[in-house]
C-alpha cells in the first residue's frame, strides 16, 4: 500500500476533526447563526429540529460564536456560545456568554465535553454564577475533547448530573484567551 503527503495530511486532518452537537430540548425548531473570528472559516447557519440534535463540524482552529433563534422569531442574537478551538496547548476554550442578551433564556443554554460532560460552561436554568455577564468574568473551560455539545432551549426535565457544581476544571478570564491567540 503506497501512502501519498495528500492521503496522510487528510488523515490527519480526520482524525483532528473538532464537532459541536447542538441538542434540542424542547419542541422549538431553531436555526443556529455562526459568526466567525478575523482568519476562521465563515460557517452556515443549520436548522435544529424540535427534539432532535445536529451535529456540525467544525476546521482545525476554528474560533467564533454562535447563538440560536426560534422558528418566527426575529434573528436578533441572543446567549451566545463562545469557542475556540485547538488554541494554546490545543485545548479547545468555549463558554456561554449572556453579554449580548441576558434575557434570551430559550436559546444557547450549556456547553460540555460530550464524553466526559465536564466542565460545564452555562445554566440549565437562568441566571446562574456559571455564565459571562461582564467582560472581565472568568467563565472560559477548556478541555482536550474535540467534540463538544450544546442544549437548546429549556429542558422540561432536566437530567440528575450536577452540572452546577463547582469544576476541578480550571477557568481562564478572556483576556488570557483573546491575547494569547491575536497574531
Amino acid at each position: 500500500m503506497q501512502f501519498t503527503l495528500a492521503s496522510l495530511l487528510a488523515a490527519a486532518a480526520l482524525a483532528s476533526a473538532n464537532s459541536i452537537t447542538f441538542v434540542s430540548q424542547d419542541n422549538t425548531d431553531r436555526t443556529v447563526y455562526f459568526t466567525s473570528n478575523p482568519g476562521s472559516e465563515e460557517l452556515p447557519s443549520v436548522t435544529v429540529p424540535a427534539g432532535s440534535t445536529q451535529k456540525v463540524e467544525f476546521p482545525y482552529g476554528w474560533a467564533g460564536n454562535y447563538y440560536s433563534v426560534s422558528a418566527g422569531a426575529d434573528n436578533v442574537p441572543g446567549m451566545l456560545g463562545e469557542v475556540n478551538f485547538n488554541a494554546w496547548g490545543d485545548l479547545n476554550f468555549f463558554d456561554v456568554s449572556a453579554i449580548v442578551n441576558p434575557a434570551d433564556h430559550d436559546g444557547v443554554q450549556e456547553i460540555y465535553p460530550a464524553g466526559s460532560k465536564q466542565p460545564v460552561s452555562g445554566c440549565g436554568l437562568f441566571p446562574c454564577n456559571n455564565a459571562y455577564y461582564n467582560p472581565d468574568d472568568v467563565q472560559t473551560k477548556s478541555t482536550t475533547e474535540p467534540d463538544l455539545i450544546t442544549t437548546l432551549g429549556r429542558a422540561s426535565d432536566l437530567d440528575s448530573r450536577d452540572l452546577h457544581k463547582a469544576d476541578e476544571m480550571p477557568t481562564f478570564k478572556r483576556d488570557f484567551v483573546v491575547k494569547k491567540w491575536v497574531n
